[in-house]
């Protein structure tokens, strides 16, 4: 990754905490980049999160392949702002695509084939280094705890953070049995945050564990659980339920797949974050068509505000049930079902399952969003740009 060897420390002065009032969010535009798309003869597709290279102004994002199209890997791009558009067909032109860079295991080889599930990336810039989480599973193909690693800019190994047992799945492949603990499958760790003091990192299990509730429905909620980690020691520390939604919309059929939670968070401080609630109903008619297919994307995306401020600590608790718990606070920022086009149709959202600050645009500050197209061709990977009054 030769423009990455360049990275300075974080600009923390543009990237600092938003005011404690509300903010505003508006739509500035966004770019489609269709599920066909090749980078180096390898498919573009299974963006799960988006984060900001300082010192070029360039972004990375890692893919969630399990090395199926190829080894894990996250890409390095560039976006021109200028030629998002409020538009259901807005083109890619200000997508432009420069590295593609292999994530290595302990050995420091390529990842086997399902060895690994690459779902979130931050770059710490000050010491070099990239964080990134692998959300583990829960299956029949076996149990494989989910973890949270660094990375040297080249791919290479450099050691993971001690996350505490009761996240590791045990018991049931379905994790409803009486005993299971740890993360339900696809639930796990999607999310990396980076505090702009570069002291703490957090992730977020995307629903509650087996042994503190169940998944999110259309009937209810899930009790997810931020995790933070000391940088420099590597070791757990705060640990939060954060209560996940239900599910906003039901599938068609009852009894069909319907999911929410919380696929990436962004650090605005120390105690507050931009959480994504991404949900998912099949058939569910949500607002915007896609241009894809003249089609509804099935997809709501929600952005909270929270904060940790009075929330109980329940590090070294393996289970929450029958304890009283205090959750974070949690806001609602924007519905994104609610933006619009500029000839006034609704804005289709697709997979959203990432979040970063861009640069400045026109005075204002910028708010990046990336979508996951599960390497579907009925998907898109769609970037969304806001700006912040």
């Amino acid at each position: 990754m030769s423009l990455l060897r360049h990275a300075l420390p974080l600009a923390f002065a543009l990237l600092g905490a938003l005011p404690a009032q509300a903010q505003k969010l508006s739509y500035l535009g966004q770019q489609i980049v269709p599920s066909s798309a090749q980078f180096r003869g390898v498919p573009l597709g299974g963006l799960s999160s988006i984060d900001r290279v300082p010192a070029s102004g360039h972004y990375l994002a890692i893919s969630d392949d399990r090395s199926a199209h190829a080894p894990a890997r996250f890409y390095e791009f560039a976006l021109d702002l200028t030629q998002f558009r409020r538009s259901a067909d807005p083109g890619h032109a200000g997508v432009r695509w420069i590295a593609m860079t292999t994530l290595q295991d302990n050995n420091g080889q390529p990842f086997a084939h399902n060895a690994v599930d690459p779902e979130s990336l931050r770059l710490d810039a000050k010491r070099q280094l990239l964080y990134w989480a692998n959300e583990g599973q829960r299956s029949n193909a076996g149990m494989q705890n989910p973890t949270l690693r660094r990375a040297h800019l080249d791919g290479r190994p450099a050691g993971e953070f001690a996350v505490p047992a009761y996240f590791n799945p045990t018991g049931s492949v379905g994790g409803l049995a009486e005993g299971d603990t740890g993360v339900h499958n696809n639930l796990a760790f999607e999310s990396v945050a980076l505090t702009p003091d570069g002291r703490t990192l957090w992730t977020m299990s995307e629903n509650g564990l087996a042994q503190d509730s169940l998944p999110a429905t259309v009937n209810h909620g899930s009790r997810a659980r931020m995790l933070s980690f000391d940088i420099d020691s590597g070791k757990p520390g705060a640990e939060y339920v954060y209560d996940v939604g239900p599910v906003p919309f039901a599938p068609t059929r009852a009894g069909d797949f319907a999911t929410n939670g919380v696929p990436e968070m962004l650090a605005l401080s120390a105690t507050e974050f931009i959480v994504i609630e991404r949900a998912y109903a099949v058939g569910a008619q949500t607002p915007g068509v896609a241009a894809l297919n003249g089609k509804t994307t099935s997809n709501t995306i929600r952005l909270y505000r929270v904060d940790t401020r009075g929330a109980t600590d329940v590090s070294g608790w393996p289970s929450i049930q029958g304890r009283d718990v205090v959750p974070v606070s949690r806001t609602l920022l924007l519905d994104l079902s609610t933006l619009s086009h500029d000839d006034g149709s609704t804005l289709a959202l697709d997979n959203i399952e990432g979040i970063t600050f861009g640069p400045l645009h026109q005075g204002k500050r910028t708010l990046i969003l990336l979508s996951d197209n599960n390497f579907n061709a009925a998907q898109f990977t769609q970037f969304i740009a806001l700006t912040m009054d």
